[in-house]
């Protein structure tokens, strides 16, 4: 707290790396002093603290990270959401969906990362509203929210985004929906059987991402018989091809992390590697 804002930061770091490199008590205690009691602290000491949230918070600061989220005059509502997120506290959901709503993209980011930490399916709602919002990284952060919640409510979300297309990239639906494996299988299946290419093409993307062995005859079809091309110039086959590669290393991923019974690698080529 003494000092010119250079020296409190340049103290704040020190605390972050005694902290970090050997968990040194008397650190943690004074970064959740900091948090704890906010509005004493200059917001750039407060925002420096929090991008390291994983390092100290603890739930002695749900309460004051709560006041800090609602805190307009402190404006600095999205570091308060990475405490929150870090805690995974449900009572943050109704200020991080009000945070959602205003236009600064640095509060909706993380609210969106925060919501989909947490996991409260109330949340969904809110999140299917951004899968149809402007920009891009939006969409996608709400997709990925989306996926980690989980449930039948944020897979109907994800389904419909996918099926009624607002925009022609959508691979950040085609990853969330690979989450809800084995349900989500039969749909994207079949989607790999529509007339549409561009459905065609976003469902062998979402397949290659399960990982799952039971796709790979469907997209050995797609790779080797589909000539269907998408309205951004993109190749169902090529997709089809990308994604059996994808699919083979996440089951060469899943080998190697069953132990010592998994096959040692040969050193030869592999096609998902090329």
């Amino acid at each position: 707290m003494d000092g010119d804002l250079d020296q409190r930061e340049e103290h704040l770091s020190r605390l972050l790396d005694r902290a970090k490199e050997g968990g040194d008590e008397s650190a943690l205690e004074a970064l959740r002093a900091l948090v704890g009691d906010y509005p004493h602290y200059h917001r750039s000491l407060y925002c420096r603290a929090l991008n390291h949230a994983a390092v100290f918070v603890d739930d002695s600061l749900a309460e004051p990270l709560l006041a800090a989220l609602a805190d307009t005059r402190y404006n600095c509502q999205a570091w308060s959401a990475m405490g929150c997120a870090e805690l995974r506290l449900p009572a943050a959901v109704p200020g991080l969906l009000a945070l959602l709503e205003r236009g600064d993209w640095m509060g909706q980011e993380q609210a969106v990362r925060a919501l989909g930490r947490i996991g409260d399916e109330s949340a969904v709602p809110a999140l299917a509203e951004a899968l149809w919002s402007e920009p891009d990284w939006l969409r996608e952060r709400a997709a990925d929210a989306l996926a980690a919640i989980g449930g039948d409510e944020a897979l109907a979300v994800l389904w419909d985004a996918f099926e009624h297309r607002g925009y022609t990239r959508i691979g950040y639906l085609a990853s969330a929906l690979s989450k809800f494996t084995p349900n989500v299988l039969p749909r994207l299946l079949a989607a790999a059987e529509d007339d549409d290419p561009d459905l065609r093409y976003w469902a062998a993307v979402a397949l290659g991402s399960t990982g799952d062995e039971s796709v790979v005859p469907t997209l050995e079809r797609l790779m080797a018989q589909d000539k269907g091309q998408t309205v951004f110039d993109g190749w169902v086959s090529v997709a089809a091809k990308k994604a059996l590669r994808t699919q083979r290393r996440i089951q060469a991923a899943i080998t190697a992390r069953s132990g010592p019974a998994a096959e040692p690698d040969d050193g030869g080529d592999h096609p998902w590697t090329s």
